[in-house]
């Protein structure tokens, strides 16, 4: 089981959050104007990347806040 540290309540079981996905991931700026393969990319299409990589988590059981943190996807390891 992973232990994700939350900055505001300190390293907690990974049961106690939701995965929010890569923190890089712009919304559209024009969501109106979006078609259905823009929405459709923006919202499955992810790349897989070895390696470190910053992802949005939610303390659901805690806090109840987003943050940001940056993970190796290789070891799992959170790195900050």
């Amino acid at each position: 089981m992973l232990r994700v540290p939350c900055p505001w309540c300190g390293p907690r079981d990974e049961i106690e959050f939701r995965y929010g996905g890569p923190a890089t991931i712009a919304y559209p700026s024009d969501p109106d104007a979006a078609d259905d393969a823009a929405w459709a990319a923006f919202l499955f299409v992810r790349a897989n990347p070895k390696g470190p990589i910053d992802e949005r988590w939610y303390h659901v059981a805690g806090c109840r806040r987003w943050f940001d943190a940056r993970r190796d996807t290789l070891t799992n390891e959170f790195l900050g």
